[in-house]
């Protein structure tokens, strides 16, 4: 966290030390832009911080504050990344860095056409609109005493020394710029805090809604912008299963921009899902970052398949031996649709294993990018770590990027890393056709055995049906696989 060099009876904002006009005539276009291009918007969103900042309540804490302040002076100093940065070279976010978005206020007015798909049982359930907490369309029946599920800005509110030593500490915004937008602005987000000893047995299931310009009474504003931030905190020896859900009201587009950091202390087990059906048109910039300690367990799956464009910075730090961290993704993406997937798993402790497996199912003119990285610190003996990426072409437009790593300065290792890019076994689509199975069948049904393979290993049953369900609907010959299977 940011260390303040002012007393509050002198603090000073960014805003006074990063003024828009000086931000403004610094900002140049972005790199390989071209001539003519805009510079990228920075300057709006420093001017957007001088409203916002006051209007934090009084109650905000002073650490808080701190984080946010560094937050946009570094953001303000960095702007947007551009494509001449290695780590953003693949995926452009000019969309972003040049369009015109608002901040969201607060929760817009929710339909039930809008509430209803995404909702299962037995869970609890909190609902965030736009970033913010929407109680009253909340479940939050089947809590265990001592157990916290609910907003991050009540939480920080009422229980600032449980959100505190945490928020902000490991999600670093120096060198990501969407984790100092985050860092600056966020208002609300799901906190979840479970007791040392505590063994949850019903899911905890997070669902964030994003209105779409031209709901309600805003017809012909810009897109909305929201910044849910999260944080999960599951204590010594406790377990306990949550489900993110990122969805929207209807068609159109937005920019979402969560943050999520996880922490788990010894012998902790924690199952988490992240599922995004954003709309097509929508921008879904995201962070999760994972500390584990001593004895954990981290069981995560990701599935990516709304968006424009879709960012997902995965970060783990494994902080003690004995730990277990298993991330799982599949990005199903088609038309111009990317999709970007940045991995980073440090192991800086000897006896830990790390797993990774990646699956992408690309059609059309879509992209898809995956980065991963494990870093095995030179202490960290008896290291195990296994990567891998896998993606499905079923177009000649289509195109995915595929870069795992190894960085190891460990002797005593295992460690394995590695992707393939292909398109379906045409032997295979031959067998299948010659037991009387039509084309666009028998490259369905292969279809859905590549993807199934990570759907499969979900744990939650309403979530993994539902996965399978945009599955078949996605399929040209969806109802065949479904009768198949």
């Amino acid at each position: 966290m940011t260390t303040a060099t002012e007393t509050s009876a002198t603090e000073t904002t960014a805003t006074e030390t990063a003024t828009p006009e000086a931000v403004q005539a610094a900002t140049p276009a972005a790199p390989g832009a071209g001539a003519g291009a805009p510079a990228d918007r920075r300057a709006d969103y420093v001017t957007d911080f001088q409203t916002f900042a006051p209007s934090r309540p009084d109650w905000e804490p002073q650490g808080i504050r701190e984080l946010r302040r560094g937050a946009i002076e570094r953001f303000a100093e960095t702007g947007f990344p551009h494509r001449h940065q290695e780590a953003w070279r693949k995926t452009d976010v000019r969309p972003i860095s040049q369009g015109s978005f608002r901040r969201a206020t607060g929760p817009a007015p929710v339909p039930a056409s809008a509430l209803a798909p995404h909702l299962w049982e037995p869970a609890v359930r909190l609902v965030f609109v736009d970033g913010f907490l929407a109680l009253e369309h909340s479940q939050l029946d089947g809590l265990p005493e001592g157990v916290y599920a609910g907003s991050l800005a009540a939480a920080l509110e009422d229980s600032p020394e449980l959100v505190e030593p945490h928020l902000g500490q490991h999600a670093a915004y120096d060198d990501h710029p969407f984790v100092a937008l985050s860092s600056a602005f966020f208002s609300d987000g799901a906190f979840v805090h479970v007791p040392k000893g505590t063994v949850m047995e019903t899911p905890i299931h997070l669902l964030f809604l994003s209105s779409v310009a031209g709901d309600g009474d805003d017809a012909g504003a810009d897109p909305v912008a929201s910044y849910p931030r999260n944080l999960f905190v599951a204590g010594e020896n406790s377990q306990a299963t949550i489900v993110e859900t990122y969805a929207a009201f209807s068609a159109g587009a937005y920019f979402t921009c969560p943050v999520t950091e996880v922490v788990l202390e010894q012998a902790a087990v924690l199952d988490h899902y992240k599922v995004q059906h954003d709309s097509r048109e929508s921008f879904h910039l995201a962070t999760l970052q994972v500390h584990q300690e001593r004895g954990s367990n981290f069981f995560s799956h990701s599935i990516s398949a709304g968006g424009d464009v879709t960012r997902n910075d995965v970060n783990a730090y494994l902080g003690g031996e004995g730990i277990e961290c298993t991330l799982n993704g599949l990005y199903m993406v088609n038309g111009e649709q990317l999709v970007d997937n940045h991995m980073r798993v440090d192991h800086a402790f000897p006896n830990c294993n790390s797993y990774e497996l990646y699956k992408g199912v690309l059609d059309g003119k879509s992209k898809a990018v995956f980065n991963g990285l494990i870093y095995v610190h030179q202490d960290a003996q008896n290291t195990d770590a296994k990567q891998s990426n896998r993606n499905l072409l079923l177009s000649e437009g289509a195109l995915a990027s595929s870069n795992p790593q190894l960085e190891i300065f460990a002797d005593d290792v295992r460690c394995t890393h590695g992707s393939t890019v292909g398109q379906l076994d045409p032997e295979a689509i031959f067998y299948l056709r010659s037991r009387g199975i039509g084309e666009d069948a028998a490259l369905s049904l292969l279809t859905y055995a590549f993807a199934s393979d990570i759907v499969g290993r979900i744990k939650v049953e309403p979530v993994r049906k539902d996965l399978e369900e945009f599955l078949f609907e996605r399929l040209p010959r969806g109802e065949i696989v479904r009768q198949a299977v």
